[in-house]
């Protein structure tokens, strides 16, 4: 298995091809025709729960896979809309439902709800996303997490965000080296160190979003080794280690984040 860092930068140096694979991959490329021939057919809420297939994928795009047995759940969210403050979606801490329902809000919407864009190429384009997301953790989970959070955090408004997250939160307690339990800990406590530690603005910026990510991958395989293993045919005869030198490890003690 290749390093964290190697991994995660093979597939973030040229995502929007490594995103066109995923989607030409069989399974893939038969869910998303299905998805797109039949989604604007749906009229209802009832007809978009009645489908099987096609709310899984919806629910998938939307990193819900764990909930698409929740029918009454998701049933409830969508026929409350986002409009009002005291709809369940809008109150729920977990702002994937809020997405959801926002991407197909038959409430505002009725039967035009799943003609408009997001509703079709914009779930399309997170299916993919979420369908590579999953096949490099079934990898390497540390590759995971961070493509997870590489598309996460140039929208996070504070620190309870992280916190509410536990991909997001593993991703920074890891990075500034922090033990798992602090999780257990008072969470104002948990965002008052995230916030003298990091700036949530840092990550709006490319270069200083990946330098937190290369810090990430490179402690992750410190706290999981993995047996060395061969690089890809693509990059045989280049001088590629799957293992962490003494330059890198210099590199991510000397790296400072935020304030």
């Amino acid at each position: 298995m290749l390093a964290t860092a190697l991994s995660y930068r093979l597939v973030a140096s040229d995502l929007p091809r490594t995103l066109e694979r995923t989607a030409q991959a069989p399974q893939a490329s038969r869910e998303i025709a299905y998805y797109r021939e039949k989604i604007g057919t749906v009229k209802s809420i009832e007809d978009f729960l009645a489908d099987d297939r096609l709310f899984s994928f919806a629910m998938k795009a939307h990193g819900l896979s764990d909930m698409t047995y929740a029918k009454g759940f998701m049933r409830k969210a969508l026929v409350e809309g986002i409009d009002s403050r005291d709809a369940f979606a809008v109150k729920l801490v977990d702002k994937r439902y809020r997405d959801f329902v926002e991407t197909f809000n038959f409430k505002r919407h009725g039967e035009t709800a799943t003609i408009f864009s997001r509703a079709v190429q914009g779930t399309i384009d997170k299916y993919v996303r979420q369908t590579l997301e999953e096949t490099q953790g079934a990898q390497n989970e540390g590759v995971r997490l961070a493509l997870y959070f590489e598309r996460k955090a140039p929208s996070l408004r504070n620190m309870y965000e992280i916190l509410a997250d536990p991909a997001l939160a593993k991703v920074v307690r890891t990075a500034l080296a922090l033990p798992d339990s602090m999780a257990a800990t008072d969470i104002d406590r948990q965002a008052r160190l995230f916030e003298d530690r990091i700036d949530l603005a840092d990550f709006k910026d490319p270069e200083k979003l990946n330098a937190f990510i290369e810090r990430f991958t490179g402690l992750w395989d410190l706290a999981n080794p993995q047996a060395p293993a061969q690089a890809p045919n693509v990059l045989i005869g280049q001088p590629v280690t799957a293992q962490i030198g003494s330059d890198l490890l210099m590199s991510l003690q000397s790296i400072r984040f935020g304030r």
